[in-house]
């Protein structure tokens, strides 16, 4: 197939779960022998326009506005209106322009459109803003779609709610198991004789961070020992810094910085605990990374994650910290030994997305 994938953001050139997933997936559906282009924005001057690497071409366009931490760029919707010589779009997450853009292209045209669902909800923007897209523009995009991908049934019921008639598909998504084991090496950046704490994610305010820190100063009261690691970057990292020492923590509290994906490996090894506060999340990577670690989760209550993950971590509500942080307190007491289940096996999700791409190419 030649598919053309069209992505806000891809790895390297930015950071986190959803911009992998899409280079991962494009080099494997390459190594399968599919001809296949990623279609993004440019973040970095310094990157050229077109790149052949790990078996695919990228192909980026500088954006010229952003909006509620969406660039629009004019330079993808060129190319779209041009892109003739492929068998099948993909487009990833509906809450991105360049979304809109792949939705309006088979609209106009006859190529066949499959858009991956990564989260329901933004964290850029208050909800009702979101609730109001997903009405409007978000469900006239997703029913432009051929196929639409849903990590979880949760999720799928969900799309169906804003009026969604497209077809839909429940596609797991998955990592490397083999890469993200309890056992290996660990990390040389974490120092610590007590209890760690782990918190991977941009330090923005759509991943709640402060309650993460905030809910671990409980923490450290009954374990003066315990440190927090944060690994990330965001626009929130001074705030956590001046909190902690408000708090009187800044001693137990550490921030990586964005580290290479090769080394989250190590990082995990050594970690007792991981957290995710988030406001929205889709089925987050790191969850899944955490367990085939063998590392413990603690999670904001989220349906779609407590669809794909059940009773092997444990959810609370980020609006109560010390509720929080009562729940980090007895996780690290209890120190369970948690797996990942089979279903989450990236190679898994590879062939059943590119299946199902076949299938609307050809049909």
């Amino acid at each position: 197939m030649r598919i053309l994938r069209v992505a806000q953001k891809v790895y390297p050139d930015v950071k986190g779960g959803g911009p992998y997933h899409v280079h991962a997936m494009s080099r494997d559906q390459a190594a399968m022998g599919h001809d296949v282009t990623v279609l993004t924005v440019r973040y970095d001057d310094s990157l050229p326009h077109v790149e052949e690497r790990d078996g695919y071409t990228v192909v980026r366009y500088d954006p010229a506005v952003t909006l509620l931490g969406n660039d629009i760029s004019p330079g993808l919707a060129q190319y779209l209106s041009a892109a003739e010589d492929f068998d099948v779009l993909h487009a990833h997450s509906h809450l991105y322009f360049a979304t809109n853009l792949a939705a309006l292209k088979r609209f106009l045209g006859d190529i066949p459109l499959a858009i991956t669902n990564h989260g329901l909800y933004s964290q850029n923007a208050p909800e009702w803003v979101f609730d109001l897209y997903l009405r409007s523009i978000g469900r006239w995009t997703f029913n432009r779609a051929d196929v639409v991908f849903c990590y979880t049934d949760t999720d799928k019921e969900r799309v169906r709610e804003f009026g969604v008639s497209s077809r839909i598909e429940v596609v797991s998504n998955g990592i490397d198991t083999e890469r993200f084991t309890p056992d290996g090496s660990k990390s040389e950046l974490i120092e610590s004789d007590g209890p760690v704490v782990l918190f991977v994610g941009r330090l923005v305010e759509g991943k709640r961070p402060m309650v993460a820190l905030e809910a671990f100063a409980a923490v450290a009261e009954e374990l003066p020992d315990a440190t927090l690691y944060f690994c990330g970057e965001g626009t929130l990292k001074d705030e956590l810094v001046t909190r902690s020492v408000e708090l009187g923590i800044e001693d137990a509290v550490t921030f990586l910085g964005q580290l290479p994906y090769d080394e989250m490996p190590t990082v995990y090894r050594d970690a007792d605990l991981f957290v995710l506060s988030s406001r929205a999340e889709g089925v987050p990577r790191t969850i899944m990374e955490s367990l085939s670690a063998g590392v413990p989760v603690v999670c904001s209550e989220l349906p779609q994650v407590r669809s794909a993950f059940g009773e092997t971590i444990a959810y609370e509500s980020i609006n109560t910290v010390d509720a929080f942080g009562a729940q980090m307190l007895e996780l690290l007491k209890q120190s369970p030994d948690p797996e990942l289940d089979s279903q989450f096996q990236w190679e898994q999700t590879v062939d059943e997305t590119t299946a199902a791409l076949e299938r609307i190419a050809h049909s």
